[in-house]
């Protein structure tokens, strides 16, 4: 259950974390599982990535755990303290404004959404020759579809007119490298991050500022 309490000025830290928990615990959990792939074996590595990866090949023999478990992995392990940045800057915001429950809906749409629709098209494209089979088993795993989701949905917590700059900006950042020919992973971006700014609906009712949501 998500109850609400006031932050805590003496421990700064902690009421930070306890600000967004749902964002920190899912830090957790890739920094747990990026420690794995750095002492792995080579040999171990493949493997893991490639069992917990979304790909079309996962997604064909166990959806349900391609879809969760690929939430939850990083490729390049060097990567984890940019992701920590960008899960500080979007996806603590983000929970914070709506609560955990509404934060957790939008990304996770745009996790499975993203993932589903742009391994189709890719699925098709090896159908028609333009992409070959062993695709099927790429590795697709990470955040960055939830985060372009966050990025989405923020526009709607800036005011005018820098909510446009930053909208514009986003757009761009994720539109272009499609229109230039990206792969299925842009593509994936460009779809989470219209799952983010179709979610006007729930950001119409946000937490209050006063306080902050907690797990208990």
């Amino acid at each position: 259950m998500i109850e609400h309490s006031e932050p805590e000025p003496s421990r700064p830290l902690r009421s930070w974390i306890r600000s967004s928990p749902g964002t920190h615990i899912w830090l957790l959990i890739i920094a747990v599982t990026s420690i794995v792939v750095v002492i792995a074996p080579d040999r171990v590595e493949h493997v893991l990535l490639h069992r917990n990866s979304s790909n079309i090949h996962q997604l064909v023999q166990h959806p349900v755990r391609a879809l969760l478990s690929s939430a939850f992995w990083i490729e390049n392990p060097a990567s984890l303290a940019l992701y920590a940045v960008l899960f500080e800057l979007f996806y603590a915001p983000v929970e914070r404004w709506l609560g955990t429950q509404r934060w957790l809906l939008i990304v996770a749409s745009a996790h499975v959404i993203a993932t589903l629709v742009s391994q189709r098209v890719l699925l098709m494209a090896i159908e028609d020759h333009r992409a070959p089979r062993s695709m099927t088993h790429v590795v697709d795993i990470g955040v960055s579809y939830g985060l372009a989701a966050a990025v989405g949905v923020l526009t709607y917590r800036l005011p005018s007119p820098w909510r446009w700059f930053y909208l514009a900006g986003a757009v761009a950042f994720f539109g272009l490298p499609l229109a230039t020919g990206g792969t299925f992973t842009d593509l994936g971006h460009a779809i989470a991050l219209s799952v983010g700014l179709l979610a006007w609906p729930l950001t119409r009712h946000d937490v209050s500022r006063e306080t902050r949501p907690r797990f208990t």
